[in-house]
């Protein structure tokens, strides 16, 4: 199998190095950048050939991967379906998690298999995304042709495949988004309020990786404590009147805090007076 990567950027430069680390031939990867290309090379060595034009990573690879941006994948489709004449056994993939496979449509017109694999993982820079490939899930989907070869790369790079259907993978984003990008808005509003005293986040970091521990072990749901679960109306209120002039982060903490109400409903922790009185609190403060 050789395997040809369009996008030089920082998955797909990880995916590459992944790829050559387990075995696999990768044969060429393209970008119209080259500072992109000369950066991958430091990662993917001179086994690989580095190209400007993706019409050459199709005509050398078996399997290609569009690991470009988002919004660059139905072109880099329409591109290669227009000046391909046949790609009848290939199999194209993209990296996107919000997106699904249909977004490679054009290729399907001139037999291309298609399909998409995203690494559910985040990807700051390069070296994080090497050294945290090999713990994470990767989510595929795809035609049924393809997913036996997205299933054998994901294994190989990944911690686990798991499939899932084309009309789930923005549901399966916005999961994502809210676990990772927003947790990274949240400890940013913390942050924000632990200044006004000149304390930075760092004492909360073991606080932060015992939540996640109890996560992991137990769930989110009995992993919850504070003053919601214990039906401390007073406390919220005290939090709510402490952030006057930071409206947007009090807003975030009333909404959050309705949700871990409800969370304490399912638990069963507190009494009927006790839910009245946080709602209350929480839905009527202005």
């Amino acid at each position: 199998m050789k395997i040809g990567i369009i996008g030089a950027g920082k998955v797909g430069t990880a995916l590459g190095q992944a790829l050559q680390a387990k075995g696999l031939q990768l044969l060429a990867i393209s970008d119209q950048e080259e500072a992109a290309l000369q950066a991958a090379g430091q990662y993917l060595g001179d086994n690989c050939l580095y190209v400007r034009e993706n019409e050459e990573v199709v005509r050398l690879c078996d399997v290609i991967a569009v690991t470009t941006q988002d919004r660059e994948i139905k072109g880099v489709a329409r591109q290669i379906a227009g000046s391909a004449r046949d790609l009848g056994g290939k199999i194209f993939f993209h990296t996107s998690g919000a997106h699904s496979s249909e977004e490679l449509a054009p290729l399907r017109d001139r037999g291309a298999l298609l399909g998409s694999l995203h690494p559910l993982q985040t990807f700051p820079d390069v070296e994080s995304g090497i050294e945290s490939l090999p713990s994470t899930f990767i989510f595929i989907e795809g035609d049924s042709e393809a997913l036996p070869v997205l299933q054998g790369i994901a294994e190989t790079v990944g911690h686990r495949a798991v499939r899932i259907e084309k009309k789930n993978k923005i549901l399966y984003h916005l999961c994502a988004v809210v676990v990772c990008n927003l947790f990274c808005a949240l400890l940013y509003a913390g942050e924000r309020i632990m200044r006004r005293i000149g304390i930075e986040l760092e004492p909360f970091f073991p606080i932060i990786r015992a939540t996640l521990r109890n996560i992991e072990n137990k769930g989110p749901l009995l992993s919850l404590t504070g003053p919601v679960v214990r039906g401390d109306a007073g406390t919220v209120s005290s939090h709510l009147e402490a952030m006057a002039g930071m409206e947007l982060f009090e807003e975030v903490y009333r909404k959050l805090s309705l949700v871990a109400l409800d969370m304490s409903v399912e638990r069963q922790t507190l009494k009927p007076e006790q839910i009245e009185e946080l709602r209350k609190v929480l839905e009527g403060w202005k």
